[in-house]
């Protein structure tokens, strides 16, 4: 697909790509290129204090599974949706 390259440096990715990949609007882009060549990928950033709290989830995940103990289903859903971007969006 072609596109244009706009004022301000701008260009419209078609809506094709958007749908197909499920980006919305304030989704994150990272944009770069090698040998000419531009590559833009959508990526989750997570603040420091999101990768602590996932850090301490994980290693409290860990130190029950070691004891033994079985870790609510809740749980593991929370940090599979916070490892997924759910609030970084």
């Amino acid at each position: 697909m072609v596109t244009e390259l706009r004022a301000k440096s701008q260009i419209t990715i078609p809506k094709q790509i958007i749908s197909k990949l499920g980006l919305s609007e304030g989704d994150k882009l990272e944009i770069d290129e090698k040998d000419g060549a531009i590559t833009i990928v959508p990526v989750v950033v997570y603040t420091k204090k999101d990768i602590a709290d996932l850090q301490r989830k994980v290693d409290d995940l860990r130190r029950s599974l070691k004891s033994g103990q079985k870790p609510e289903l809740g749980e593991l859903e929370a940090l599979l949706n916070k490892l997924d971007g759910g609030s970084s969006k």
